[in-house]
């Protein structure tokens, strides 16, 4: 998610307006809603000391609002915050063990990520049973989904069709 696109969720979230977020901010009255338009809208990008002022506004960390670094473990987390936001992606615990999931209530959403994630847990069952190599394994996982042959739902013959004219 690029760093328009969380400064609109944040904003939102917290029930403000471009307008208010921008004079907050330092910006004149006259172009506040017009500057805050352009960083939600990736025209521009704000630059460091803007980023900074528009966390301590929006009261949440810089790193809420950058694009995550997921080398990092901050980055990550932040990552994970934001597959929360879009993607219903929940932590939980199984007996006593830390676990991430997904919420039913997100409808397409869900079924999208429940099917990505079961071709995912797929071919890691047939690695970790000895099924395909290593490099199969890795393979899939960095051709994805180019070589994905799992699907859950049937698919009818025009949809048969279809894909095989866009792969």
């Amino acid at each position: 998610m690029a760093i328009g696109e969380r400064i609109r969720f944040i904003r939102n979230l917290k029930g403000m307006t471009q307008k208010y977020l921008g004079q907050i901010i330092g910006f004149p009255e006259k172009t506040a809603d017009i500057r805050m338009a352009q960083y939600e809208s990736g025209t521009r990008t704000p630059k460091a000391d803007v980023t900074e002022a528009l966390a301590q506004a929006l009261e949440v960390s810089p790193a809420a609002l950058a694009v995550p670094d997921i080398d990092t473990n901050i980055g990550l987390m932040h990552t994970l915050f934001a597959l929360e936001d879009l993607r219903g992606l929940k932590v939980g615990q199984i007996d006593g063990e830390l676990c991430l999931r997904l919420d039913k209530h997100k409808g397409l959403e869900y079924i999208s990520m429940l099917d990505m994630l079961s071709a995912w847990f797929e071919q890691e069952e047939k690695y970790r049973n000895g099924e395909i190599t290593k490099e199969e394994y890795d393979r899939w996982r960095y051709n994805y989904p180019k070589y994905d042959t799992y699907s859950r739902r049937a698919k009818v013959p025009s949809q048969e069709i279809s894909d095989l004219f866009t792969k």
